[in-house]
C-alpha cells in the first residue's frame, strides 16, 4: 500500500463530515495515514472591497477543534490548518495524497448548487484521486438490475479507455470486497445525414453495435482481471447516453468511478468532461473522479 496519506477537507459543515467518515474508512482499508485539513480562506483572498480583519491566529482553529472531538475515539489523524482560497489550496494536496475527499457542498455558496465551486475545482485540477461524497437526499431511478452485495461501478469509453481508471476502480472493488458494474454505453440509434433536413435510417445492426461494444469491453478488462481475480467484473452494454446509465447505476453503490478528461491539444487547459460532470452534480453515491493515465494527460 501507498504510505501516502488520504486527505479529507473540511469546513465545519455537515457535508464535509460525511466526506471525513468515507475518508477515514477509505484510510482504513488502505491501510494509508488520514490527514484532516482545514482551509482557512483570510480575506486578503477574497474580493479586494472586503476589509482585512487580520490573519487568523495559527493556533486557533475551532473547525478542527470541532473535527477532533467528532473522530475522537476512532482513529489518529494528522490535523492541519492551511490559509487561501480552498479552490486553489486544494488542488494542490493532491500531489501529496493518494486521494482527496470532501463534500459536494461547503458552508458558502447557494443552497441549490447541487457541487461546490471547491469540488468542481478539485476533481478537475488535483493530481490524485478526488471522491465527492454528495448530499443523503439525491435520487436516481431507473438504475441497471443490480445483484445483493456490496458494488463498485465504473464508467468505460471504449474509444478511448483509461487504465488509470480501471485500475483504480478494480483496487476500490478488492478493497471491499465488492462486485464491480462496468457500464459501456454506445450511441444509438445513429443517424447519417443525407440531404439537408433529410435522415437516412443506419444500416449498421445494433446487435453488431452492442456485440463490438461488448467484445472491446472484455478485452480491456482482461489483464485488470489478472491482476485481481478476487473481483467479478460484469460489463453492463447499453445503447444512449452514458452519464445517464452512470447516474441510475449510482443507486445503492459503494462508488461511482469516472475518468477526468484527457488533455487536448487544441484544449490544453484540464476539463473534466461532460460525462463526469453530470455524474458529480447527479449521481446518489460517493463519485471517484481519476485523473488520467501519466503520460496522457
Amino acid at each position: 500500500m501507498s504510505t501516502l496519506p488520504v486527505i479529507a477537507a473540511v469546513d465545519g459543515s455537515d457535508d464535509s463530515l460525511r466526506a471525513l467518515d468515507w475518508a477515514l474508512d477509505a484510510a482504513r482499508r488502505r491501510e494509508a495515514p488520514l490527514r484532516v485539513v482545514h482551509v482557512r480562506q483570510y480575506a486578503m483572498w477574497t474580493q479586494p472591497e472586503v476589509l482585512a480583519a487580520g490573519p487568523p491566529d495559527p493556533d486557533v482553529d475551532p473547525v478542527l477543534d470541532q473535527v477532533r472531538a467528532y473522530v475522537a475515539g476512532r482513529t489518529t489523524a494528522e490535523y492541519v490548518a492551511l490559509e487561501g482560497a480552498p479552490s486553489a489550496v486544494l488542488p494542490e494536496l493532491g500531489s501529496a495524497a493518494q486521494l482527496l475527499v470532501l463534500g459536494s457542498r461547503g458552508r458558502g455558496g447557494f443552497a441549490s448548487l447541487l457541487l461546490g465551486s471547491n469540488g468542481m475545482a478539485a476533481a478537475r485540477d488535483a493530481e490524485c484521486p478526488v471522491v465527492v461524497v454528495p448530499r443523503p437526499e439525491r435520487e436516481v431511478h431507473d438504475g441497471a438490475p443490480a445483484g445483493p452485495g456490496p458494488r463498485v461501478v465504473v464508467g468505460l469509453h471504449v474509444d478511448g479507455p483509461d487504465e488509470a481508471t480501471l485500475d483504480f476502480a478494480f483496487t476500490e472493488a478488492a478493497l471491499r470486497g465488492a462486485r464491480l458494474q462496468v457500464v459501456a454505453a454506445y450511441p444509438w440509434p445513429l443517424q447519417t445525414w443525407a440531404t439537408p433536413g433529410e435522415l437516412v435510417p443506419p444500416v449498421i445492426d445494433q446487435d453488431a453495435v452492442e456485440n463490438e461494444t461488448r467484445v472491446l469491453a472484455e478485452g480491456f478488462l482482461a489483464p485488470h482481471r489478472k491482476r485481481h481475480p478476487d473481483v467479478h467484473a460484469e460489463p453492463y452494454v447499453a445503447p444512449g447516453d452514458a452519464a445517464g446509465h452512470l447516474v441510475a447505476s449510482s443507486k445503492d453503490a459503494e462508488l461511482v468511478v469516472v475518468c477526468r478528461h484527457r488533455r487536448r491539444l487544441l484544449a490544453p487547459a484540464r476539463m473534466m468532461g461532460s460525462v463526469t460532470q453530470a455524474v458529480l452534480l447527479h449521481a446518489a453515491s460517493p463519485i471517484a473522479v481519476v485523473p488520467p493515465t501519466p503520460g496522457e494527460e
